[in-house]
């Protein structure tokens, strides 16, 4: 028997603050949180836990997160993104089909061009 993966967990400094973030991104309700963390839980797949940390972010992640629109085209949903407290950033993607945003905290993760079925 293998595992199952039930959480993504982020160090954050302010964990409502990525979770509220996130929450609108993904249109994940915040499903509970306290002084010292928050999770959002889509309707599948595994939760996100935004965990407090007191130290800032300070090199490029080594994982991330893809997402897609479901409702719009790619270069929409950036701007709708980029309103919620995303900003774009460089991390030598050159060309690519992908554009690459920081959440508030910095956080790389990336809007892929294709669209998919909420």
């Amino acid at each position: 028997m293998a595992c199952k993966w039930t959480e993504l967990v982020i160090d954050a400094n302010d964990p409502q603050e990525l979770a509220g973030f996130w929450s609108r991104v993904l249109d994940y309700p915040i499903s509970e949180q306290d002084e010292h963390f928050a999770e959002i839980k889509g309707p599948a797949g595994p939760s996100i836990v935004f965990v407090r940390v007191p130290e800032p972010k300070a090199v490029k992640d080594r994982i991330h997160i893809d997402v897609n629109a479901t409702d719009r085209d790619q270069m929409e949903e950036v701007a709708r993104i980029k309103q919620l407290g995303a900003t774009e950033v460089d991390v030598g993607q050159e060309d690519e089909s992908w554009v690459v945003l920081a959440d508030p905290e910095g956080n790389e993760f990336c809007v892929l061009r294709s669209r998919v079925s909420a």
